[in-house]
């Protein structure tokens, strides 16, 4: 096995986070984790989040800033990983996303959810949110800002 790096995004919008929603059928857990992919040689981890969001909801996104990196080991559906996580800020290009609940998504022919959670429903248990390190930068940080 490999440690992967992979690029995420952080888009916040009015207490809320875009999250794809995912189920760790072995957990029987119902999961949300932000939306990137694994970088790819030669890419930098802008050019991953911003091939990423074209790829799976077919919309452009404004990269904003670094927000930090951190390592993640983890179990999904029963199979160990181990990730270096790049997490970047951003926002979306098409505004009308801002107003959408639940939006259909696809990587590589599955389909998948994604949709606006409050940020609370995080960093209170409600919700689980993934990669962990994520909830861990938000209760140590100040809130997200949204882009202008």
């Amino acid at each position: 096995m490999n440690i992967r790096n992979i690029a995420i995004c952080l888009i916040e919008h009015q207490g809320k986070i875009f999250v794809a929603e995912g189920v760790d059928e072995v957990k029987n857990e119902t999961f949300y984790r932000p939306l990137g992919g694994g970088i790819e040689f030669g890419e930098t981890a802008q050019q991953t989040v911003i091939r990423e969001f074209q790829e799976e909801m077919q919309t452009e996104i404004e990269v904003g800033s670094y927000l930090t990196t951190f390592e993640n080991l983890f179990t999904f559906n029963g199979i160990a990983g181990h990730q270096i996580v790049l997490l970047l800020s951003a926002k979306f290009k098409d505004k009308q996303i801002y107003q959408q609940d639940n939006i259909q998504c696809n990587e590589e022919g599955t389909s998948f959810i994604a949709k606006w959670v409050n940020i609370e429903d995080f960093l209170n248990g409600k919700k689980i949110l993934y990669p962990s390190g994520i909830v861990e930068y938000l209760k140590h940080q100040a809130p997200i800002h949204e882009l202008g």
